[in-house]
Protein backbone atom coordinates (compact mmCIF):
# COMPACT_ATOMS: atom_id res chain seq x y z
CA UNK A 1 0.00 0.00 0.00
CA UNK A 2 1.59 3.82 -1.37
CA UNK A 3 1.53 6.44 1.39
CA UNK A 4 -1.42 8.12 -0.63
CA UNK A 5 -2.92 4.87 -0.39
CA UNK A 6 -2.99 4.83 3.21
CA UNK A 7 -3.75 8.14 3.79
CA UNK A 8 -6.88 8.23 1.43
CA UNK A 9 -8.06 4.58 2.83
CA UNK A 10 -7.91 6.37 7.15
CA UNK A 11 -9.53 9.02 5.46
CA UNK A 12 -12.43 7.08 3.89
CA UNK A 13 -12.59 5.58 7.36
CA UNK A 14 -12.99 8.58 9.43
CA UNK A 15 -15.71 9.91 7.11
CA UNK A 16 -17.53 6.91 7.63
CA UNK A 17 -17.25 7.62 11.50
CA UNK A 18 -18.26 10.70 11.09
CA UNK A 19 -21.75 9.33 9.03
CA UNK A 20 -22.08 7.32 11.77
CA UNK A 21 -22.30 10.02 14.46
CA UNK A 22 -24.81 11.91 12.26
CA UNK A 23 -26.75 9.00 12.14
CA UNK A 24 -26.66 8.37 16.08
CA UNK A 25 -27.48 11.85 16.50
CA UNK A 26 -30.53 11.63 14.47
CA UNK A 27 -31.89 8.28 15.65
CA UNK A 28 -31.53 9.69 19.05
CA UNK A 29 -33.19 13.04 18.10
CA UNK A 30 -36.32 10.57 17.11
CA UNK A 31 -36.04 8.97 20.39
CA UNK A 32 -34.31 5.05 19.18
CA UNK A 33 -31.56 4.95 21.51
CA UNK A 34 -30.65 1.77 21.40
CA UNK A 35 -30.29 2.03 17.46
CA UNK A 36 -28.02 5.29 18.42
CA UNK A 37 -25.74 3.29 20.73
CA UNK A 38 -25.15 0.67 18.44
CA UNK A 39 -23.95 3.67 15.72
CA UNK A 40 -21.87 4.43 18.45
CA UNK A 41 -19.94 1.87 18.61
CA UNK A 42 -19.66 1.61 14.53
CA UNK A 43 -18.18 5.53 15.07
CA UNK A 44 -15.35 3.89 17.35
CA UNK A 45 -15.11 1.11 15.25
CA UNK A 46 -14.09 2.61 12.18
CA UNK A 47 -12.10 5.35 14.32
CA UNK A 48 -9.75 2.49 15.08
CA UNK A 49 -9.88 1.17 11.94
CA UNK A 50 -7.96 3.97 11.26
CA UNK A 51 -5.28 4.14 13.45
CA UNK A 52 -4.51 0.41 12.94
CA UNK A 53 -4.27 1.09 8.89
CA UNK A 54 -1.44 3.58 10.19
CA UNK A 55 0.96 0.62 10.76
CA UNK A 56 -0.64 -2.03 7.65
CA UNK A 57 -3.00 -3.67 10.52
CA UNK A 58 -6.52 -5.13 9.55
CA UNK A 59 -8.15 -7.36 12.24
CA UNK A 60 -10.08 -10.18 11.20
CA UNK A 61 -12.30 -10.11 14.35
CA UNK A 62 -13.85 -7.15 17.05
CA UNK A 63 -11.36 -8.99 19.88
CA UNK A 64 -8.47 -8.75 17.25
CA UNK A 65 -9.05 -5.05 17.17
CA UNK A 66 -9.59 -4.65 20.52
CA UNK A 67 -6.15 -6.64 21.72
CA UNK A 68 -3.99 -4.93 18.55
CA UNK A 69 -5.10 -0.82 19.87
CA UNK A 70 -4.22 -2.34 23.31
CA UNK A 71 -0.77 -3.68 22.48
CA UNK A 72 -0.33 -0.78 19.68
CA UNK A 73 -1.56 2.44 20.93
CA UNK A 74 -2.55 1.97 24.30
CA UNK A 75 0.25 0.47 25.99
CA UNK A 76 3.43 3.05 23.94
CA UNK A 77 0.71 5.89 25.55
CA UNK A 78 -0.61 6.75 22.58
CA UNK A 79 -4.34 6.16 23.42
CA UNK A 80 -5.06 6.20 27.28
CA UNK A 81 -6.49 3.08 28.50
CA UNK A 82 -9.74 4.80 28.96
CA UNK A 83 -10.21 4.87 24.90
CA UNK A 84 -10.00 1.07 24.84
CA UNK A 85 -12.26 0.43 27.78
CA UNK A 86 -14.97 3.03 26.14
CA UNK A 87 -14.41 1.00 22.71
CA UNK A 88 -14.84 -2.33 24.62
CA UNK A 89 -18.21 -1.19 26.50
CA UNK A 90 -19.82 0.04 23.47
CA UNK A 91 -19.02 -3.13 21.90
CA UNK A 92 -21.01 -5.22 24.88
CA UNK A 93 -24.14 -2.21 24.98
CA UNK A 94 -23.72 -2.94 20.95
CA UNK A 95 -24.49 -6.06 21.16
CA UNK A 96 -27.15 -6.15 24.07
CA UNK A 97 -29.18 -3.02 21.89
CA UNK A 98 -29.07 -5.13 18.63
CA UNK A 99 -29.66 -8.17 20.03
CA UNK A 100 -31.60 -7.87 23.95
CA UNK A 101 -35.15 -6.66 23.26
CA UNK A 102 -35.62 -6.03 27.18
CA UNK A 103 -32.35 -3.72 27.07
CA UNK A 104 -33.04 -0.03 26.65
CA UNK A 105 -30.82 2.65 26.97
CA UNK A 106 -31.96 6.34 27.56
CA UNK A 107 -31.79 9.72 26.15
CA UNK A 108 -29.40 10.14 29.29
CA UNK A 109 -27.66 6.88 28.40
CA UNK A 110 -26.74 8.10 25.01
CA UNK A 111 -25.52 11.80 25.65
CA UNK A 112 -23.36 10.11 28.52
CA UNK A 113 -21.92 7.64 25.63
CA UNK A 114 -21.78 9.63 23.00
CA UNK A 115 -19.73 12.44 25.29
CA UNK A 116 -16.95 9.14 25.56
CA UNK A 117 -16.99 8.16 22.17
CA UNK A 118 -16.44 12.13 21.01
CA UNK A 119 -13.78 12.10 23.30
CA UNK A 120 -11.73 8.70 21.84
CA UNK A 121 -12.71 9.96 18.22
CA UNK A 122 -11.52 13.19 18.62
CA UNK A 123 -7.89 11.49 20.13
CA UNK A 124 -7.36 9.38 17.19
CA UNK A 125 -7.87 12.98 15.00
CA UNK A 126 -5.47 14.66 16.99
CA UNK A 127 -2.70 11.90 16.20
CA UNK A 128 -3.53 10.79 12.60
CA UNK A 129 -3.17 14.58 12.56
CA UNK A 130 -0.12 14.88 13.99
CA UNK A 131 1.27 12.13 12.04
CA UNK A 132 -0.13 13.38 8.64
CA UNK A 133 -2.63 11.37 7.76
CA UNK A 134 -5.79 13.76 7.92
Amino acid sequence: MTDENKRENIREEINRANNLLDAADYLSAGGFYNDAVSRLYYYLFYHFRALLLTEELEPKTREGMSRLIGIRFVKPGILDARSSRVFSRLMKYREEADYNPAFLFSEDDYLELRGEAVEVGDAVRRYLKEKGYL
